[in-house]
């Protein structure tokens, strides 16, 4: 006869243990999940934060227009060496990074920002940055009204 405290009993019907094993396991998980959650939201600020730095550098070389193509009329450019050095000096003053380009006509300023995020969980795992860039892009306009209405 078999007694419910045999050994044989407790081999094939006991489970103790079983529980906390499922629960380190879930709660291993939850925390992983917690943490792409954290690190992804973050890198998608500092992106965002990023394109905003980059559009803003972008506006602050447009300002830098070559004054004597425009007190006579001829035309609104930038002055390439200007306009990438206010860009760049926009740039240090955010503490970011980046490239600025102006195109051949001078009316367009593209500026490029680089960076990393740090991450807070995914360091565990290896992932100590991840990279982060923006674009911003200003382009002259001349002669250009607002619709009717705005």
């Amino acid at each position: 006869m078999l007694f419910p405290h045999s050994g044989l009993w407790r081999t094939r019907l006991d489970d103790a243990g079983g529980i906390t094993v499922f629960v380190a396991v879930c709660v291993i998980a939850l925390i992983g999940i917690i943490g792409v959650a954290v690190d992804g939201g973050s890198k998608m600020r500092a992106t965002e934060r990023a394109d905003y730095v980059a559009g803003e550098a972008a506006r602050a070389g447009g300002q830098a227009i070559d004054p004597a193509e425009a007190i006579n009329g001829t035309a609104t450019v930038v002055d390439p060496q200007d306009a990438a050095a206010a860009a760049q000096a926009y740039l240090r003053s955010a503490g970011a990074t980046g490239t600025v380009s102006v195109s051949g006509d001078g009316k367009t300023l593209t500026v490029n920002v680089t960076g990393s995020y740090d991450t807070k969980f995914l360091s565990v795992v290896g992932i100590g940055s991840l990279s982060v860039t923006g674009h911003g892009q200003a382009t002259l306009l001349h002669g250009v009204t607002a619709p009717e209405g705005n």
